[in-house]
């Protein structure tokens, strides 16, 4: 039996496939059987703290007051980050804040807006 990939809007893993639609049937989202195989072959898979599927240009806001490594400030919550970038590593976001500058953070520490 062949195991469908889960669903790019909510993660459920009860995905079923008809024709070449796959369907979800917790949020009802339809999509290409053909465009998850080419997002499978990219292998950097990101998601924020809520479970929603990343990708490069989303706009993120910070959902915990983060503390910047040699800085005396923090990133306080609600922060909105716009244009990331996704890249390997421990810290998978690579953006730059106003105020900031450059910065890496983590994807369970933002939500996408």
């Amino acid at each position: 039996m062949q195991q469908l990939p889960p669903c790019p809007q909510c993660s459920s893993e009860f995905t079923w496939q008809e024709g070449e639609q796959l369907n979800c049937p917790e949020c009802g989202h339809e999509w290409s059987a053909s465009l998850t195989a080419t997002a499978e072959d990219e292998g950097l898979t990101v998601r924020d703290a809520n479970g929603n599927l990343l990708a490069d240009g989303d706009s993120v806001t910070v959902i915990k007051d983060l503390k910047v490594k040699g800085s005396s400030s923090t990133l306080k919550i609600g922060t909105k980050v716009k244009g990331i970038r996704l890249v390997e590593g421990d810290h998978n976001i690579d953006c730059k804040i106003d105020g900031f500058g450059p910065m890496k953070l983590k994807s369970e520490f933002v939500k996408k807006n």
